[in-house]
């Protein structure tokens, strides 16, 4: 690691502690040779898988593109940020545990809808009006009769979970 006061090559890890709830390790060092200290985050690299386009088209998985999207859904909603990036946290760890080198655009769209059901279901809607292409008044309904045999989000987050991976 180079000293980004002086660039020097040497330095020497002072402390290392997990963060991000043990995705990342945050690391204290020192310059050997300018004697100033600062501090490093290193997370694993994962390589995430191609994703494949309704038309066929191949492109590599883009992050920011998948967070515009769900911030465009909750757009004007009462949502905390940390809960955007938890529910990206799940779907980039679901598309990685799948192992694939490519993976679908549209489970990729089931993936954000499952996140936003259990965050807003305002929001479920906007982003289902786009992602299924409602052509009418009719399929709104037909979602919305859905979502009413659904649990609120309110009422999610108030029941103990009985299996552990089902706590989000």
């Amino acid at each position: 690691m180079h000293c980004p006061f002086c660039a020097a090559n040497d330095t020497k890890v002072i402390d290392s502690r997990l963060a991000s709830e043990g995705s990342m390790v945050r690391r204290r060092r020192e310059c050997l040779s300018c004697n100033e200290r600062f501090t490093t985050y290193e997370t694993a690299e994962l390589v995430m898988p191609h994703i494949i386009k309704s038309d066929g088209r191949r492109e590599p998985f883009d992050e920011e593109k998948l967070r515009s999207g769900i911030v465009r859904a909750l757009e004007k909603r009462p949502i905390m940020s940390e809960s955007i990036e938890a529910a990206i946290n799940h779907i980039m760890k679901k598309v990685r545990a799948k192992g694939e080198r490519d993976f679908d655009s549209q489970a990729i769209g089931s993936l954000v809808m499952d996140e936003l059901r259990d965050i807003d279901q305002v929001a479920y809607v906007r982003f289902a009006s786009v992602y299924r292409s409602f052509q009418d008044v009719n399929a709104f309904e037909e979602e919305i009769e859905k979502l009413k045999n659904v649990p609120s989000p309110e009422l999610k987050k108030r029941q103990h979970s009985l299996l552990p991976d089902d706590e989000k």
